[in-house]
C-alpha cells in the first residue's frame, strides 16, 4: 500500500534526523576523549543489572497482557505475550508519540488467532494504566513536593507540568471513549464530517466505518473496567513496578560511576519526572528532549564532568539497548507468529 509505505519512509527519515540532531546536541563542544575515559573507568558490571531491569520492564507488560487475556478466557501462551510486548516496544520507540506500538501489536495478536476486539480492549486498558502511573508519579511529586526532588527539578518544572497536562488530557479523552461511547461517537463523527467538508478527497464513510468498529472495543472496555476492578488494580500495581524498574536503571548507572550520593529515591524520582515530561511529545522515544532534560537535571546530581557519561550509559541501556533487543525479538516474533502461520 503506497500510503503505508510513504508513512514508513517518513518515520524512518524522521527518526534518523532526530537521532543526528540529538548526537549533535549532546556532543557539540564536548571533550570526547574525556567522556570516553569516564565511561571506560565506570564499573560496567552494574550495566548488566540495568539490561536485566530492561528485560523485566518488558516482561511486566507481557505479564499484564497474559493476565488480562486469561481473565477474559483466551487461550494464549505467555511466550507469545512476551513477543507482543517486544513488538509493541520496538514500534513505540521508533515512531513519534509511540503511535506505532499498539497497531503493530494488534496485527501480531490477530495473526496469532486472538479476537481483534478483545486484543484492542486489553491494549486500551494497558495504555490508560501506563499513563495513569506516570500522572500519579507526577502528582505525588507536585503535591508532597519532596525537597530533594523539587530542588533538582527547578530548571525543567515547566516541561514537567506540560507533560502532566498532556498525559491527563490523553487519559480523560480515552476514558470518555471508554465510559461515554455515545458522546465520543458523536464528537468523532462531527470532526470527520467537518474535515470532509474542507477536504474533497477525504472518504468520510470509510472513517465513519472505522469509528463504528472502534466504538465496539471501547464499549467492551467500559464493561470490563466496571466488572473487573480487582483485575484493573492488579494491572495498575504491576505497571507501577514496571515503570519503577525502568527508572531505576539510571540509579544503577549512577552507582557504576560512583555518583549515586543523592540516593535511590531521588535519582529514580527524577528519572520518573523526565518520563512524565517527555511521554506525550511527538518524538520517537523522547529522543532529543530526554537528553536535554537529563543534562539540566542531573548536572547537579552527577557533576558537570560526569553528567554526559552517565546520560550516555543510562540512555544506552534504557532506550538503545531496549530498541536493539526489541528489534531482534520483533523479527523473531514475525517468524514465530506471522510467517509460520502463513505457511501452515
Amino acid at each position: 500500500m503506497p500510503g503505508k509505505k510513504n508513512r514508513n519512509i517518513f518515520n524512518f527519515l524522521f527518526l534518523a534526523v532526530v537521532f543526528v540532531v540529538t548526537l549533535y546536541s549532546v556532543f557539540h563542544n564536548e571533550d570526547l576523549s574525556s567522556i570516553l575515559s569516564y565511561i571506560k573507568n565506570a564499573d560496567s558490571r552494574y550495566w548488566v543489572i540495568g539490561v536485566i531491569f530492561v528485560l523485566i520492564y518488558i516482561e511486566c507488560e507481557s505479564a499484564v497482557i497474559y493476565y488480562m487475556l486469561k481473565s477474559l478466557g483466551e487461550n494464549v501462551l505467555f511466550s507469545h505475550c512476551f513477543l507482543y510486548s517486544f513488538v509493541g516496544f520496538f514500534f513505540c520507540l521508533v515512531t513519534p508519540s509511540a503511535t506505532g506500538g499498539q497497531p503493530a501489536q494488534l496485527y501480531f495478536m490477530k495473526k496469532d488467532g486472538l479476537p481483534l476486539t478483545v486484543s484492542a480492549m486489553v491494549l486500551v486498558i494497558v495504555t490508560i494504566t501506563y499513563k495513569m502511573v506516570l500522572v500519579a508519579a507526577g502528582a505525588v511529586v507536585f503535591i508532597f513536593r519532596p525537597p530533594e526532588i523539587i530542588t533538582y527539578l527547578s530548571p525543567v518544572t515547566g516541561w514537567c507540568f506540560l507533560g502532566m497536562a498532556l498525559n491527563t488530557i490523553c487519559i480523560i479523552i480515552m476514558l470518555i471513549f471508554v465510559f461515554n461511547p455515545v458522546f465520543a461517537k458523536n464528537t468523532a463523527a462531527f470532526i470527520i464530517n467537518t474535515a470532509a467538508k474542507f477536504s474533497g478527497s477525504l472518504n468520510s464513510q470509510k472513517y465513519m466505518d472505522r469509528l463504528m468498529s472502534a466504538m465496539v472495543k471501547y464499549k467492551d472496555s467500559a464493561s470490563y473496567f466496571a466488572s473487573n476492578k480487582f483485575v484493573i488494580w492488579n494491572v495498575f500495581c504491576i505497571t507501577t513496578f514496571q515503570r519503577i524498574i525502568l527508572f531505576a536503571v539510571t540509579y544503577i548507572v549512577c552507582v557504576s560511576f560512583n555518583t549515586a550520593d543523592a540516593g535511590f529515591f531521588t535519582i529514580t524520582g527524577l528519572q520518573a519526572m523526565i518520563a512524565v515530561a517527555v511521554d506525550m511529545l511527538p518524538l520517537p522515544g523522547g529522543m532529543g528532549i530526554t537528553e536535554k532534560l537529563f543534562k539540566e537535571i542531573f548536572i547537579t546530581v552527577c557533576s558537570k564532568d560526569l553528567v554526559i557519561p552517565v546520560m550516555i550509559a543510562s540512555r544506552g541501556i534504557s532506550y538503545y539497548t531496549q530498541l536493539l533487543i526489541s528489534a531482534v525479538m520483533s523479527v523473531a516474533a514475525y517468524f514465530k507468529i506471522v510467517y509460520r502461520k502463513g505457511i501452515q
